[in-house]
């Protein structure tokens, strides 16, 4: 090949990598880059929320916490990997040493919460999926010791393991949250489809309960059950179905979760301890393939917990994931209010507490086409944090700016 023909040759190679780059920075990057800095929403009092690019391309990301008084936040991977992202400096680094996970189906690695003492005690939870050795799975807990300089998880200890293993890859849950002394963890039905004697109002299994453990993961002496011999000891609620997404209310401490129904019927409810809250025998939601009824309506019952709010058969459901409520100081306008992410609707739901309930207001992230895996609020910047699926993004902020005066 002459001298000319190789610079030419040089020259098209040249041109080719600078298109395909181009390609790549205006097809890809730059729908998020344009999402940068923008108002989502009307104003809140005398700030707009904007919305933010916090991290890409991690994956499906399940669950986000902050390690408390830091801008370091906490997300799984549900293929089981955890990252440690600097909200600040926006840096994305791998934790090494997270439990072996099996992220068949619905499972993998799913919620993480850190503990409220963190700055003593260096402790994380998670709740994952994996396998015995014949191959079948269910939700565990376990907390581990987190390194923020060099990046490990240490001295894990599983805490709790729901039994019974099944062959099954849907429902595992799973959500857990710290409150005071305790751990309460949710634990799904598995997708059992037998309603006439279903696991979840079988109280000598943990299928389909929220369950309350102490945080070395013994049992409470004041559990609601501990001295009725038909319910294990550590149930705290049953009667649910696939709690997606668990919070304490700052003004009442009560707990609050979502939860998927069967088709509709989706719910989110305020728990009660000891309480039954329905599923299947009381429930909104209907059948996938007959499209009918399920059981009761839950105000025909007296003997389990209504839900707060609900989206009944025919409405075409949410479905719920991860929620929190605001406590930060950014949107002083949103101070109490519960914000739950959608999966299937695409959007991230805002409500008012009221002495009725629940109300509805306009939702948040609704034109971008996502997903709405979890959220959690940023004490230090009074943002919310959510983490989203579609067109490769993973989490994203909405930005309490103040307005610009002209």
């Amino acid at each position: 090949m002459t001298k000319k023909r190789i610079i030419i040759a040089i020259i098209i190679v040249v041109i080719a990598v600078a298109a395909g780059a181009a390609y790549m920075f205006y097809y890809q990057p730059e729908d998020n880059r344009s999402r940068i800095d923008l108002p989502i929403a009307e104003p809140v009092g005398e700030v707009e929320p904007v919305l933010e690019v916090v991290a890409e391309d991690l994956g499906l990301i399940w669950g986000i916490d902050f390690i408390p008084d830091t801008t370091l936040l906490l997300a799984t991977q549900n293929n089981g990997s955890l990252y440690l992202i600097d909200t600040d400096s926006l840096d994305v680094l791998q934790i090494i040493g997270v439990p072996a996970v099996d992220s068949s189906g619905q499972g993998g690695l799913l919620d993480v919460t850190v503990s409220p003492d963190f700055a003593e005690d260096a402790t994380v939870y998670l709740t994952y999926s994996t396998n015995n050795q014949a191959g079948d799975k269910t939700t565990h807990l376990a907390s581990g010791i987190l390194s923020i300089d060099e990046l490990t998880l240490s001295d894990v200890n599983v805490l709790y393991v729901a039994e019974p293993f099944l062959s099954s890859n849907s429902h595992f849950g799973s959500r857990v949250i710290v409150d005071g002394e305790h751990l309460y963890m949710s634990i799904g039905d598995r997708g059992d489809k037998n309603f006439d004697d279903h696991v979840s109002q079988d109280t000598s299994n943990v299928l389909g309960t929220t369950i309350r453990l102490n945080r070395d993961g013994s049992i409470p002496a004041d559990n609601p059950f501990v001295d009725n011999p038909d319910v294990l000891d550590e149930i705290y609620t049953y009667g649910h179905r696939n709690v997606q997404g668990m919070a304490i209310e700052p003004a009442t401490g009560a707990i609050w979760q979502s939860e998927h129904g069967e088709r509709d019927g989706d719910e989110i409810n305020r728990l009660e301890a000891g309480g039954n809250h329905g599923w299947p025998i009381a429930t909104y939601g209907c059948g996938y393939v007959t499209g009918r009824d399920i059981g009761s309506f839950p105000e025909d019952r007296d003997d389990t917990i209504n839900p707060v709010y609900y989206w009944e058969c025919g409405s075409g459901g949410f479905p719920p994931a991860g929620m929190t409520f605001y406590d930060a100081d950014g949107f002083v306008d949103w101070q109490g209010d519960l914000f739950v992410g959608g999966l299937a609707s695409e959007y991230l739901a805002h409500f008012r507490v009221t002495d009725d309930g629940l109300q509805e207001l306009d939702p948040l992230l609704a034109e971008e086409g996502w997903r709405v895996r979890d959220v959690t609020v940023g004490q230090h910047d009074g943002a919310l944090y959510a983490a989203v699926e579609g067109r490769n993004i993973s989490i994203v902020r909405i930005v309490p700016k103040p307005i610009k005066s002209d």
